[in-house]
């Protein structure tokens, strides 16, 4: 049985505050975040501190339909879903603080995005994020994020998200 938002917050995140967690599925993802295939684009949470850092990953199948025209005949993953991963890991670990549990975020803005090295079909990307800062008032956050690709870095940037 799914759960709810706020009930995995309580089953999860209030037994260990202050704690890293380590591994969540996709279903337990699910329960935090309310994208869906084909837009979810996070399959593990690695490890996090609620409401600090996070480290989660994605497995960039080579059967998404974006690759047929990004690009055909030497596919690669569009920046904007690498942006997009940095936003939901970014979304989990917020979510995950008990003032945002079962709020919705809001895309704001991204900031000093940088693309260093391609991502490609079949590869299985590593997203870091952690608080950089935080309007609590105006549930207002922004974290800084990196995505790595076999080790190394590939993107970088800030994410800013409203909660509502």
């Amino acid at each position: 049985m799914p759960l709810s938002r706020r009930g995995l917050y309580t089953e999860r995140f209030a037994r260990k505050r202050g704690t890293t967690i380590m591994k969540l599925s996709k279903e337990e993802i699910k329960a935090i975040i309310p994208h869906r295939d084909p837009m979810l684009l996070v399959d593990t949470v690695e490890e996090m501190e609620a409401g600090d850092h996070i480290v989660t990953t994605f497995f960039v199948d080579p059967t998404r339909e974006i690759f047929k025209g990004h690009f055909p005949g030497e596919p690669v993953l569009p920046g904007v879903y690498s942006v997009e991963c940095m936003a939901q890991t970014a979304d989990i670990l917020l979510l995950s603080a008990e003032r945002y549990a079962g709020k919705i975020p809001l895309f704001l803005g991204i900031n000093n995005v940088r693309f260093l090295k391609k991502i490609l079909p079949g590869d299985t990307i590593e997203i870091h994020a952690k608080m950089a800062s935080e309007r609590v008032e105006k549930a207002i956050a922004t974290c800084s994020a990196e995505v790595y690709n076999h080790g190394e870095l590939a993107v970088t940037g800030d994410v800013t998200l409203a909660m509502r």
